[in-house]
């Protein structure tokens, strides 16, 4: 009899002191396209992970599906926000002023030289990288964007252009001001002007 109350006593003590693991349930991870392609106004339209609300002939408005986990925290003194559903790190604010596309590429190529927040592969987004910021609904201010990220940059340059042929290129933009209920998403001429918003893939 001993022998059982010693032993009820030593299972008892180890549910205490050792209480089982659990785990909390993985994240869902979302894989976007991460290289630039040369896209048209239907392919844009087929993206995936969207909710179009109304289309129109430079692209459409509408906003991201996917349900976002975002962190935003403090790297080396530089504000960054990781989304753990989509594996990518962003830029928090971005360029203080807007500018054209090729001032963006170097914007972001002068960011890389200065290591922000210790990474030197930052880069513009692609379209849809770009997209799935948006929201269904105006979260922070006027714009379909989560309240996590800074508000100056109401529209940021992507890094796929526009397959239009025009005497003009045009590149891919993603506003998070818009119409019917989400942001919008256009193609504009390169010479035309938007903010900067670098993102990364997590390693």
């Amino acid at each position: 009899m001993r022998k059982y109350l010693l032993l009820y006593i030593l299972t008892v003590s180890f549910l205490f002191l050792y209480p089982p693991i659990i785990q909390a349930a993985e994240e869902p991870h979302v894989t976007l396209i991460s290289s630039y392609r040369d896209l048209s106004v239907s392919q844009v339209l087929s993206i995936s992970n969207i909710s179009i609300r109304n289309k129109h002939n430079y692209g459409f408005y509408g906003y991201s599906t996917i349900t976002h986990h975002y962190e935003n925290k403090s790297i080396n003194g530089d504000s960054v926000v990781t989304d753990h559903a989509t594996g990518l790190m962003w830029h928090q604010s971005g360029s203080e002023k807007d500018m054209v596309w090729n001032e963006a590429k170097q914007w972001v190529k002068d960011l890389n030289n200065r290591g922000y927040a210790g990474y030197s592969d930052w880069r513009l987004p692609t379209v849809e990288e770009a997209v799935s910021l948006l929201e269904s609904s105006k979260k922070a201010g006027a714009l379909y964007i989560d309240g996590v990220f800074d508000v100056t940059q109401c529209g940021i340059w992507t890094g796929d252009e526009n397959d239009t042929a025009s005497y003009l290129d045009s590149v891919w933009s993603v506003r998070f001001s818009g119409a019917y209920g989400g942001g919008n998403v256009c193609w504009c001429y390169d010479n035309a002007s938007n903010y900067v918003r670098p993102v990364r893939k997590l390693k």
